[in-house]
């Protein structure tokens, strides 16, 4: 009985979504301002750190093989992306 009531379970316990649910940030000032300058700390970290790891690997004549070439361009990316999306999350 103990096996046929687990089965039966999860078997009755299936839910199903179709699609997703947007949740905005809070309609209070003082959040959004919170919200606003957490994202402006965690932008301005990624940019000094990709950065730096931009130019140690330009810099460096030791860091030039191909490993850092890569990495340098990933960080390249980085900067790329982070510049499009976090600069609107803060506006908005």
């Amino acid at each position: 009985c103990y096996q046929i009531c687990i089965f039966q379970m999860i078997m009755t316990n299936i839910t199903t979504r179709n699609g997703f649910l947007l949740v905005g940030f809070s309609d209070d000032h003082e959040l959004q301002i919170l919200y606003a300058l957490l994202f402006l700390v965690l932008y301005l970290v990624a940019l000094t750190g990709n950065f730096v790891i931009i130019t140690i690997t330009t810099l460096d004549q030791h860091l030039q093989s191909p490993m850092y070439y890569f990495l340098k361009h990933l960080s390249l990316l980085d900067l790329s992306f982070i510049s499009v999306t976090v600069p609107q999350a803060i506006d908005n």
